[in-house]
């Protein structure tokens, strides 16, 4: 037993010992590794390969980018790597937008066929619906008690007036020609047509019926003129579409529209007219956007000659964005390298300056240049990455 107690003590206090000499190893070796983690909060320059690994490296700054250095090349390597150029140019820049649309008629041109006293319809001429009909065309004949009545009223009254004219009675010549005005007054409030006053003026008749005419040239988009239909003031007999002009609705992404303004050119393409484009305009910008879509409606306006747009056509939309005038390079002459576009100015004898430059939109081949380059120079437009690859040899 007493050999035992021994042996225990013994590797007891060896244990002791060992735990306490790690620990002293330990806080010897602290201070260094403390300051080997502090170190990339003093530089954000050079980061620690700790703070790589575990990806809390901060991001480097431009001034690490690599240096521009320019190219002398030879005349045969220039030729032999495919050099060519473009010339920075100032001028009048448009954007193109695209989309589609369709065609619709022109509201404003439409015409409706209504008569301002009752009757009923005897004849009608224009009978089907999309049938043409030209301006004063007879559409429809009616039969109006009221109208006949009114008509006789103005012949009596005319004949009255004849016949007092020479009166010696004070008023009663005036009077009756008051009665005769108040007559073709109530005739022409009716819209009944100047013929068919003339036509009284000169027989002294009362026609049983009265021929109704188109107020313009058009198509009939809607009908409900039928025989022997008792009508009133508020019957809508016909609408006559004047395809002349037309709308073509348009749909433009939100991005798009403040590009947009009312008068701005507009064209578009038919499928149906191979090779053809009509030129028209911006004619209203809905107020508000289509929550779904994300798009934003435009009224464009097209004069129709030959009637080639016909309701409900579809149609290719080409926007004309002026842009103003503006700096100008081809596309293939910018090269993207790294955060940075680069173009390569060519001074001759292959003389090659790389040149950073801030550009702004692209339009069709072309970006616009907001910086770095001036009108007349000339850039490399082709084989930009192996000249950029020998600039930095």
């Amino acid at each position: 037993m007493k050999n035992y107690r021994s042996a225990f003590a013994v590797t007891l206090t060896l244990n002791v010992l060992l735990g306490a000499g790690l620990a002293f190893l330990w806080r010897g070796s602290n201070p260094a590794k403390t300051q080997g983690k502090s170190a990339p909060q003093e530089t954000a320059s050079t980061p620690s390969p700790e703070s790589s690994t575990s990806g809390m490296a901060t991001a480097a700054p431009a001034s690490t980018e690599t240096p521009l250095v320019p190219v002398q090349l030879t005349p045969q390597r220039m030729q032999s790597i495919g050099v060519k150029t473009g010339v920075v140019e100032g001028k009048s820049v448009e954007d193109e937008i695209r989309t589609v649309g369709n065609v619709e008629v022109d509201e404003t041109r439409l015409a409706y066929v209504q008569i301002r006293f009752p009757g009923w319809i005897q004849k009608v001429f224009a009978d089907s619906t999309y049938q043409y009909v030209r301006r004063g065309q007879p559409l429809f004949t009616i039969y109006s008690p009221d109208l006949v009545t009114t008509e006789r009223e103005y012949l009596l009254a005319k004949q009255n007036r004849n016949e007092l004219a020479e009166s010696s009675v004070p008023g009663v010549a005036s009077g009756a020609a008051s009665l005769l005005d108040a007559a073709v007054e109530r005739l022409k409030q009716w819209e009944v047509p100047d013929r068919e006053i003339e036509h009284l003026e000169s027989t002294g008749k009362v026609r049983r019926e009265l021929e109704i005419d188109s107020p313009v040239s058009g198509y009939i988009t809607q009908r409900n003129a039928l025989p022997n239909l008792y009508v009133q003031p508020e019957t809508k007999l016909y609408t006559v579409a004047d395809l002349s002009t037309v709308w073509v609705y348009a749909e433009v992404l939100q991005t798009d529209i403040g590009r947009i303004k009312i008068g701005d050119p507009a064209t578009v393409t038919v499928d149906a007219y191979p090779g053809r484009t009509f030129s028209g305009r911006v004619n209203f910008i809905w107020p508000q956007v289509d929550m779904t879509t994300r798009t934003q409606r435009v009224r464009l306006i097209f004069s129709n000659p030959g009637m080639k747009f016909t309701p409900g056509m579809f149609v290719n939309v080409s926007l004309a964005i002026p842009m103003g005038r503006q700096l100008t390079i081809p596309a293939s002459g910018v090269l993207q390298s790294g955060t940075r576009q680069i173009a390569f100015v060519d001074h001759g004898n292959g003389y090659l300056e790389p040149r950073e430059v801030q550009l702004g939109p692209r339009v069709g081949g072309e970006f616009i240049v907001q910086k770095g380059l001036r009108a007349g120079e000339r850039i490399v437009t082709s084989a930009n990455f192996l000249i950029d690859s020998e600039s930095q040899l």
